[in-house]
């Protein structure tokens, strides 16, 4: 079983779902009616007077007259939760949800009880679901979600993103030990959930969540103390040296670059690293240094949106166009819906003389742009 942070568990059932049309608590079969009101009058009632095992035989046996009954599913489900039933819970919420598919509530929860269950690609889309309905005014359901959806995206690989959950997550004032145990985990980029944490690398996870924390919140001289604290403490672990670089290259970039060059002698196939290092090279207006930096990266990431955008910018500051355009043309395949490569193609294909192709590139600018959009 994994162990959610103390946030997580609320009391779910007492809380009204907005956006949810009213659900008819007249039994369909006539001859029921009044064992069904009375059933849910009394389960009501033990789930007020947490009296919760009661309230889950009572809210089973009107869910067994009358299966269409919203209340009873959504009640039952958050006891079921709260008593850590998270098979049971999700098989309920995914009724739920099939009957009131914009409660986003709802979505919340089946997530949160599919991470239970260790189904983390559901995980994910169920809880960005919920995010694009909106959870009204639930702070603590929202903290939630956030967090539970940045700790399966670790976990499937997805650091960038998981990352920048993390952001809001911080942003709203939380960077409790969980915060700091995903934080940590993301941006030292181990696939792993906190509760999988081995015991000798939960301090280097920690310094490393801290100091993004710290980073975060505008501390700056405690963000460096944490983060060279783990570079000295870890020098050879992957990932240490990107970190503390990445907070550096916002600093001193000298000192960035430095870092950034020992996180490649440790991992030697780290593409990120190269990445970031190209992109601080080109910033510089020094594309001889970029250029072989982002060409490894491509051969080490070839299905990498990230690896063909740098490689694609490094030679168009060599004015390679002939070469620029069909790597940044690869980076949009791979990431549609990145607006920095659009703004790439939009200036290489002007410099080409490419009108037609470049206005093109500004209309999706302006669509990615537009309210409502992923970017």
């Amino acid at each position: 079983m994994i162990v959610p942070p103390a946030v997580i568990i609320l009391t779910f059932a007492a809380l009204p779902l907005q956006a949810t049309p009213k659900p008819q608590l007249a039994c369909s079969t006539p001859p029921n009616l009044g064992t069904f009101e009375q059933l849910s009058r009394e389960a009501d009632r033990a789930r007020d007077e947490n009296r919760y095992q009661d309230a889950i035989r009572l809210y089973r046996q009107g869910l067994e007259i009358k299966p269409t009954w919203d209340e009873g599913l959504w009640s039952l489900s958050t006891l079921l939760y709260e008593k850590e039933q998270y098979s049971d819970a999700r098989d309920l919420l995914r009724r739920f949800v099939s009957r009131v598919p914009q409660a986003g509530p709802g979505w919340a929860l089946l997530g949160m009880s599919e991470f239970q269950t260790r189904e983390y690609s559901r995980v994910v889309d169920h809880l960005q679901r919920s995010r694009s309905l909106g959870l009204g005014d639930r702070k603590d359901m929202a903290q939630s979600v956030a967090y539970f959806a940045a700790v399966s995206l670790t976990r499937m690989e997805q650091y960038d993103n998981s990352m920048d959950l993390l952001y809001e997550t911080v942003n709203a004032g939380r960077c409790d030990t969980a915060v700091q145990e995903a934080a940590g985990l993301a941006a030292l980029r181990m696939p792993l959930l906190p509760a999988e944490i081995p015991p000798d690398r939960r301090e280097m996870i920690l310094l490393a969540g801290s100091g993004f924390c710290a980073a975060q919140m505008g501390q700056q001289e405690d963000a460096e103390k944490q983060f060279r604290k783990m570079a000295e403490m870890y020098p050879n672990e992957p990932g240490v040296h990107f970190l503390f670089g990445t907070f550096l290259t916002n600093v001193r970039p000298e000192d960035g670059i430095r870092e950034l060059k020992r996180e490649i002698e440790v991992s030697p196939f780290h593409v990120p690293a190269r990445l970031r290092l190209a992109d601080i090279y080109l910033k510089q207006q020094q594309p001889d240094q970029a250029l072989p930096l982002a060409e490894e990266a491509v051969k080490l990431a070839p299905n990498e949106a990230s690896s063909h955008m740098v490689y694609g910018e490094a030679l168009a500051a060599k004015r390679d166009l002939a070469r620029a355009i069909p790597e940044l043309e690869k980076a949009r395949e791979q990431g549609p819906d990145v607006v920095r490569v659009h703004f790439d193609l939009l200036r290489a294909y002007s410099a080409a003389g490419r009108p037609g192709d470049a206005n093109r590139e500004k209309e999706t600018i302006e669509n990615l742009r537009r309210p409502g959009s992923e970017q």
